[in-house]
C-alpha cells in the first residue's frame, strides 16, 4: 500500500473507496497488519512533534476498521482512532508496548471520552489524546495536546496524570481543564485538588485549590483565582469570552467553526466583547451578533472557506 494513501487515511483525507480499499488491504494478511501499525507510528510521531497539525482518525469495531461517510468523502466529524497498535513507549513508562487508543479532534467538532477506569474526558476542537487501553498498576497517565477537561475516578493508590509538552497534572480524584494548545499551558481546577509540575525542572511545582488556575508567565508558573468558570463551558458546546480582544476572539472562532477569518480592518484590533454564543450557531449568527456591539461588515468566499472582515 502507498505510504502517501495511508498517511491521508490517518487524516481523513480519502474518499470512501480508498478507505475500503485500506481496510480490505489491512485484513488480507499479517504482513499487511505490520505494515500498517508501522506506518501508524511514524505517522503519530510526527504529530506529536508537529502540534500544528491534527490527525482526523477512525472508528475500529470488533478490531476491524468501520467508516463514517457523508457522500463521497468521510464525513467531517469526530473519528476516534480505536485500532489497537504497539509502540515504542518514549511517553508512557512502564507502559511498553502497551496498546494506545488515539483520539483525534478536527476543528469545529468535540468529544467525549470515558477511559477503562471510567475516567471522563471532554476534549476540545485541535486537541487530540492518548491513552492505553488499560492502565498499570502504578498509575494512569495520558498525554494530551490541546485541551481537555477532566472528571477523574477517585484512587488513590493509582494517581492520574496528564502529560503535556512541559508540564504534567497529576491528580487522585477531581475536575479539572488542562489547556495545552502550542505553546499555552493553563490548569484550572474545579474540584478536588491537583499538582501541576514541571517536566524540564522538577523544582517547579504547584498545587492547586479549588477554583484556582495556574498558567505560565516568563516561565514561571502563577497561580490565580478563576475569575470567570463560563470559559470552561466549551464542553457543554458554549463559546464564551471575558473582555477578549476581537482577534482573539477570531481566533477561537477559526477553531471552533473549522474556517479562516482574515481581519482587514485594523481599527478591529482596538475592541474587546464580553459574551457568550452557542458553537450550533455557525460562525454567521455569532458574528451578526458582534455586529450589534463593534461596528464592522465581512463577507465569506464559500468556496475558499474565509471569512473577511472590513
Amino acid at each position: 500500500m502507498n505510504r502517501e494513501v495511508l498517511h491521508r487515511f490517518f487524516m481523513g483525507n480519502v474518499t470512501v473507496q480508498e478507505g475500503m480499499a485500506i481496510k480490505a488491504w489491512v485484513e488480507r494478511s499479517e504482513e499487511n497488519k505490520r505494515t500498517f501499525i508501522k506506518e501508524r507510528r511514524l505517522f503519530d510521531a510526527l504529530m506529536l512533534q508537529d502540534e500544528k497539525k491534527f490527525v482526523a482518525t477512525t472508528k475500529q469495531k470488533s478490531r476491524l476498521l468501520t467508516f463514517a461517510y457523508r457522500g463521497m468523502k468521510i464525513a467531517a466529524v469526530v473519528m476516534i482512532t480505536l485500532i489497537s497498535y504497539h509502540i515504542l513507549q518514549t511517553n508512557i513508562e512502564n507502559q511498553e508496548q502497551s496498546a494506545l487508543t488515539a483520539v483525534s479532534v478536527p476543528a469545529g467538532q468535540r468529544t467525549q471520552v470515558t477511559l477503562s477506569d471510567g475516567t471522563q474526558v471532554w476534549l476540545n476542537a485541535c486537541s487530540y489524546l492518548y491513552y492505553p487501553a488499560q492502565f498499570n498498576k502504578e498509575e494512569r497517565r495520558v498525554i494530551l495536546k490541546g485541551e481537555g477537561f477532566f472528571d477523574v475516578t477517585p484512587n488513590k493508590e493509582k494517581p492520574f496524570i496528564v502529560e503535556t509538552e512541559q508540564y504534567n497534572v497529576e491528580v487522585l480524584g477531581t475536575q479539572f481543564n488542562v489547556d495545552a494548545y502550542n505553546k499555552v499551558f493553563e490548569t484550572a481546577l474545579m474540584k478536588g485538588s491537583v499538582r501541576v509540575m514541571s517536566k524540564s525542572n522538577l523544582k517547579k511545582i504547584v498545587t492547586l485549590k479549588p477554583n484556582e488556575k495556574v498558567n505560565v508567565q516568563g516561565g514561571n508558573l502563577i497561580v490565580s483565582k478563576i475569575d470567570d468558570i463560563s470559559t470552561y463551558r466549551w464542553k457543554e458546546g458554549l463559546i464564551c469570552f471575558q473582555k477578549t480582544p476581537f482577534q482573539s476572539i477570531m481566533k477561537k472562532f477559526e477553531k471552533c467553526y473549522d474556517i479562516k477569518i482574515v481581519i482587514q480592518n485594523n481599527k478591529m484590533l482596538d475592541y474587546s466583547f464580553t459574551g457568550k454564543f452557542r458553537q450550533a450557531d455557525g460562525v454567521e449568527y455569532a458574528l451578526n451578533l458582534l455586529q450589534k456591539d463593534i461596528h464592522f461588515q465581512y463577507n465569506k468566499d464559500d468556496r475558499e472557506n474565509i471569512i473577511y472582515i472590513h
